[in-house]
């Protein structure tokens, strides 16, 4: 059982900023990366949130991994396409600039795809396709990223958890958001589980012998994520499949890493992530209305669909998420005690002391 602890959005905002800052970081950048990852802590995705602030972000701004300047690049440019060099920059930002760019451009071309090269690990997919949704448009990211996960009969780590997220506005429900790895479980889920000293679900991950295992360090040391599905016989190939679709639009298209080479600095390029961004203006095929209806429509026939036995609801994709978000932004952001812990020592070392005063603790069973 682990101890949450509860915090202000505002105070934890405000110390992510001044953490990046003293990296390096300018305010306005520190303040998008600082929104990002506490969107994934209040939308329940504490594997992409605060717990990553030092281990991925901070020590690779500290080794050079990350450039903190962000200097960001045009490539190529045409109407409706545009091809980024994040240079090396927080993927937060670089993926931030790139949907604002998409965006702007769909807005003109009623379609736009914005792809990047040389940036880093973004945080959670599904903030930047939920850019859109204040434009009514659709928005789409994706993004490849350091191999954890392996190929269906293979034992090795070749792709990455590679996500895909899509948004999607409607008329008077919660939009659709989708934002899936494609892996059974993002790499962060394990790390969670590590750090609370508890078994995964059989089927999450292999050890390095290729063998399904329970056993977190075990998936961290040497072993390998599963691909969405997980073995073959439940169609994992399924979820390989996706993640080399992503991987073929994030790194491939763009001419970042791609592969068992993601991640692994070469020349000037850092890790050499690769994203991918696409805004839809719906109103360029049909009235906007008419659409939102018919989306209100498919939503609610989700919804209102016959339970299965013992079950009182049907979710929509991101609607858990945005329930989440609300809760803890009136109780406060909850971080598990280990992370906690991280974040002063963290603090500590570089200057810039984690002494926000708790909002409430409690323990808590489930992860």
């Amino acid at each position: 059982m682990s101890r949450y602890i509860f915090y202000h959005v505002e105070d934890l905002d405000n110390y992510i900023i001044r953490f990046f800052e003293k990296l390096g970081v300018s305010h306005a950048d520190a303040a998008i990366a600082s929104d990002v990852l506490l969107a994934a802590d209040l939308r329940g995705v504490e594997s992409h949130g605060l717990i990553r602030l030092h281990t991925y972000y901070g020590s690779r701004l500290q080794n050079g991994t990350i450039d903190p300047a962000s200097p960001i690049s045009i490539v190529k440019e045409t109407p409706a396409t545009l091809l980024l060099d994040g240079g090396k920059g927080l993927g937060q930002v670089v993926a931030h600039t790139a949907m604002t760019r998409a965006i702007e451009k769909a807005e003109q071309t009623g379609v736009a795809i914005v792809s990047v090269r040389n940036s880093n690990h973004y945080g959670i997919a599904g903030y930047y396709a939920m850019m859109a949704l204040p434009h009514d448009m659709i928005g789409i990211s994706f993004t490849n990223a350091q191999p954890l996960v392996a190929p269906t009969h293979g034992r090795t780590p070749l792709l990455g958890t590679n996500p895909i997220a899509v948004a999607v506005p409607s008329a008077t429900q919660r939009p659709f958001v989708l934002d899936m790895a494609t892996s059974i479980v993002p790499i962060g889920k394990i790390t969670v589980y590590d750090k609370a000293k508890k078994e995964i679900p059989a089927g999450w991950g292999i050890d390095k012998s290729g063998e399904v295992t329970q056993s977190p360090a075990e998936v961290l040391n040497g072993g390998a994520l599963l691909p969405l599905g997980g073995t073959e016989l439940l169609r994992g190939y399924k979820g390989y499949g996706l993640a080399m679709m992503v991987d073929i639009f994030s790194g491939v298209l763009s001419g970042a890493a791609f592969g068992g080479d993601v991640g692994r600095p070469r020349e000037n390029k850092g890790a050499n992530v690769g994203h991918f961004f696409a805004a839809i203006k719906i109103d360029a095929f049909r009235p906007l209305d008419e659409f939102k209806q018919d989306m209100d429509a498919l939503l609610l026939q989700m919804k209102n669909a016959p339970k299965a036995g013992g079950e009182e609801r049907i979710y929509i994709h991101g609607e858990k998420e945005f329930e989440l978000a609300e809760y803890h932004r009136q109780q406060g952001v909850p971080l598990m005690d280990e992370v906690v812990k991280s974040l002063k020592e963290a603090g500590e070392k570089i200057g810039v002391e984690f002494n926000l005063h708790p909002m409430s603790e409690k323990e808590g069973s489930e992860l």
